[in-house]
């Protein structure tokens, strides 16, 4: 902990005069007082300037206190060796002061001021420095003990004339004292008059000691080669910028707090700082004040920071960054999958819930981590899975959920194994290469259009970073304004930083429709966030998914997307009317849609391979409850049905009918054209009693994984998930099927009744692109699938095979297990022409090359 002193400062200067400067410091103690310097730790001594360093400055209008030296650069703000750093003053009577901090080897700091161009320099009998430290606090002055105080307390030295003709001075102080500013101004006597000197800004004269101006660019916190670290924070509406340095870990109070300049320490919008020795500090933050405002704010989290300091229990509400620089990752043998858009199938997880129940068998550490997803890897590959995708893994606020972020750059410490502050970091990468190695991508959920309340934004500039909605009543919203400059930059830094530096393979932004809004909520015909990620030269090539689903509303508002050929979506569509088959209340001619890849949502410039299928999600109804709950407050949005009895039962028949049923959901989301997507704890018959909410699901029951009834589903879906990549060439693929290779029938070998409410059976023909053999029996030829979602059974003609072939059933649902499917088939007899397909029930016909042709 830094601490400067226990003597506690009894005065509070606060005025300025033309005599004098008020010279203003704030305390870096424990327990949060004013200290004090004694006079040993300070030596003032004169001395000749030797070396001089220039830069230029531009006007602005600033209302700051004029107390301080208020100055504003467009330009790098100092002019730096490796110990020196050079800062040039306007005067307001004309010439500058110039200020040379450099470090000397007796582990002290030394600043040479010198006069330069000042008028009437051969009349003046003597000109003063007066000059004094401070470091947090404008309001407050330090009491250093030296006998050359002037009357408010402050140092007056005077300047010697060099032979150079200039006025010059130095002075020396600890290193341990750093890191503060001084603040200067001259006080000069030109016969019996008396004047103060100030900068043209009629502020006085800041320097830093013991930390630089510092670069505006990189945001957040960079590490230079010579060990100092940068530190830079976007502020677009605020007067005062407080960086806050914690050298405890348990602290709430910064030991250190450093009222940045706005002169030597801002650029346009952005506030930033040099440290020299970033050593002794763990955490860091930033407090903001407005032009108007007095009162305190709380302490930010720099919205660009790595590495930041939460709770591994959750966000607790106040979030901090480390000064934390991350070691190197070892990505040598990493082959990512870069697997095509129609390849995919995917299975949806949380990740604490995965493997937080102690059936995983893993340890305390490790369960509910990215590690405990490492060692479950065997899960996907037995389903056949080939991509995970994430619910969001940013540090979020524990008291609404995950999708209510608190920040956009690292992944939240619930998921570490440690409190490490690099083991969230490292456990991620080493999850996301352990799964590439295994042919698996990995994708993200990620919430850029809203963010956790009392964020850096909200306190920085919230008329421009959130929306603003209402008629004359304007009233600010929590929605971010994704399509302002500033947060659009920030979310395009944050995609390119997942990508580069965890290597993950897509993302799929939720609330998508919020993203394509403008600062009053309208909607933009080309939204500017949108567009630049989709010809941003890296992300434009990782996989792009919109979800319509919004986390507040808990509702989907279905929109217009401007793709631009390269955004695929979350097809709620195809779950609705998926649902609506099933339980005999769908049109045919919209689920013929749906079993075809969407047509109506993405035949405009995209393809099939775009439409991400879902059954279920994680809010809303599991695939159990879903065939066992009607009674519920949102039937008609879940448009669920219970098979007969609400709820848990042991009635035998309407435990079949939902087997079969969820046996059918299953089948025509892997026979569909599209990207399936599974939802974790489905195969294994995960409940929530009804629940809609995803807080009432629980964590995967590793045990449940052996019940009968998840070992004939979890076989299933490794089924379907083979199926669907051997027959890529009728169920993957990227662009949609000719008419002519589709083949419908309805009820009674009759075309289908589209329209008709009643019709509750559809059978499609899909045909082969060479009908002929091909040679290769595995490879197959037509398809004859059936779906039954009516109370009685169908009779449906089996039409002829291609010469030399014959039908094999691969798919009946309405057969007991392990019987109703199998990758080798069961041959159909050549002299039954027709086959019954029974209530509730779906089939699969696959024509091959006849074992006796």
């Amino acid at each position: 902990m830094f601490s400067l002193s226990n003597t506690v400062l009894s005065s509070n200067l606060r005025n300025f005069t033309s005599e004098s400067a008020l010279l203003l410091f704030g305390n870096c103690g424990d327990d949060g007082k004013l200290g004090s310097w004694c006079s040993s730790e300070l030596v003032i001594r004169k001395k000749r300037m030797c070396e001089r360093f220039v830069r230029s400055v531009v006007r602005i209008s600033c209302k700051h206190s004029a107390v301080r030296a208020l100055v504003h650069s467009d330009f790098p703000n100092v002019k730096t060796s490796e110990k020196k750093a050079a800062y040039r003053f306007m005067m307001e009577t004309g010439g500058h002061l110039i200020a040379i901090v450099h470090k000397k080897a007796n582990d002290r700091y030394g600043i040479q001021v010198e006069v330069e161009c000042l008028e009437g320099t051969d009349q003046l009998q003597e000109l003063v420095m007066v000059w004094g430290m401070f470091r947090a606090d404008s309001n407050s002055l330090l009491s250093h003990g030296s006998k050359e105080l002037s009357s408010t307390g402050c140092t007056e030295t005077p300047l010697v004339l060099n032979s150079a003709g200039r006025f010059s001075a130095e002075l020396i102080f600890k290193e341990n004292l750093a890191p503060f500013y001084v603040s200067i101004l001259l006080k000069s006597q030109l016969g019996s008059t008396s004047s103060t000197i100030r900068s043209h800004r009629d502020t006085s004269f800041v320097v830093p000691i013991g930390f630089g101006s510092g670069s505006p660019y990189p945001l957040g916190v960079s590490f230079l080669d010579d060990g100092s670290v940068n530190l830079a924070f976007y502020s677009g509406n605020v007067d005062r910028v407080f960086l806050c340095l914690y050298a405890d870990e348990k602290a709430d109070k910064p030991s250190i707090e450093i009222d940045l300049d706005s002169y030597v320490n801002r650029t346009g919008d952005v506030w930033h700082a040099l440290m020299y020795d970033s050593t002794p500090f763990l955490k860091y933050g930033y407090r903001c004040r407005g032009v108007s405002d007095s009162h305190d704010h709380n302490v930010l989290l720099d919205p660009y920071s790595k590495f930041t300091h939460d709770s591994r229990a959750g966000f607790l509400g106040k979030s901090l960054g480390r000064v934390y620089k991350e070691p190197p990752f070892d990505w040598s043998g990493e082959i990512r999958p870069n697997l095509l858009m129609e390849k995919l199938i995917i299975y949806r997880l949380n990740v604490t819930r995965f493997t937080k129940d102690g059936s995983s068998n893993l340890p305390i550490n490790v369960s509910g981590s990215f590690l405990g997803i490492s060692e479950k890897v065997q899960h996907f590959i037995d389903l056949n899975v080939n991509a995970i995708l994430l619910e969001p893994i940013f540090p979020f606020d524990a008291k609404k959920g995950a999708y209510f972020p608190c920040h956009f750059f690292s992944p939240s410490n619930l998921f570490a194994a440690s409190n490490d502050p690099n083991d969230a970091t490292t456990s991620l990468k080493e999850m996301v290469k352990k799964l590439h190695a295994n042919g698996i991508e990995v994708l993200l959920e990620v919430v850029f259009t809203h963010a956790s309340e009392g964020g850096a934004s909200r306190e920085t500039d919230e008329s421009s970073h959130y929306q603003i909605k209402g008629g004359e009543d304007m009233k600010l919203t929590n929605t971010l304004n994704c399509n302002d400059p500033v947060i659009m930059e920030m979310i395009l830094q944050s995609l390119r930083y997942w990508v580069t530096e965890f290597h993950v393979d897509g993302f799929c932004f939720m609330n998508a429709s919020a993203m394509l809004e403008g600062t009053h909520g309208e909607t933009l015909s080309r939204p500017p966030l949108i567009e630049a990620i989709s010809f941003d030269p890296l992300l434009s090539k990782v996989k792009l998914i919109v979800d319509f689903w919004g986390p507040r509303s808990m509702e989907i508002k279905e929109t217009l997307f401007p793709h631009w050929k390269r955004w695929a979506e979350m097809n709620s569509k195809f779950c609705t009317d998926v649902r609506k088959f099933l339980k005999g209340e769908c049109p045919l001619s919209n689920f013929a849609t749906r079993l075809c890849g969407s047509g109506d949502l993405f035949l405009a410039g995209r393809g099939p391979a775009f439409s991400f299928n879902y059954i279920t999600r994680n809010v809303g109804l599991s695939l159990v409850d879903l065939v066992s709950f009607s009674s519920i407050d949102s039937e008609s949005s879940e448009f669920s049905w219970n098979c007969g009895e609400e709820g848990p039962s042991r009635n035998s028949i309407v435990l079949e009918t939902r087997l079969k049923q969820i046996r059918n959901f299953l089948f025509i989301l892997f026979l569909s054209l599209g990207v399936p997507v599974l939802n974790m704890g489905d195969e294994c018959g995960e409940s929530a009693s009804g629940s809609l909410l995803s807080s009432e699901r629980q964590p995967l029951n590793w045990n449940a994984m052996k019940s009968s009834f998840s070992v004939q589903i979890r076989q299933f879906i490794s089924f379907l998930s083979l199926l669907k990549a051997r027959r890529s060439d009728l169920l993957q693929r990227n662009r949609f099927l000719e008419e002519e290779r589709i083949e419908w029938r309805g009820s009674q070998q009759s075309p289908p009744n589209w329209d008709d409410p009643s019709s509750k059976f559809l059978a499609m023909i899909l045909k082969a692109k060479n009908r002929q053999t091909s040679g290769l029996e595995n490879h197959g030829g037509d398809l004859f699938i059936g779906f039954n979602s009516g109370n009685q059974t169908e009779k449906v003609v089996i039409p002829q095979p291609a010469p030399g072939s014959e039908w094999f059933r691969l798919v009946d649902t309405g057969l007991p297990f392990p019987g109703f499917f199998a990758m080798d088939g069961v041959p159909l007899d050549p002299q039954k022409v027709t086959y019954e397909v029974k209530l509730h029930t779906c089939v699969l016909f696959e024509a091959r090359r006849s074992s006796v042709a």
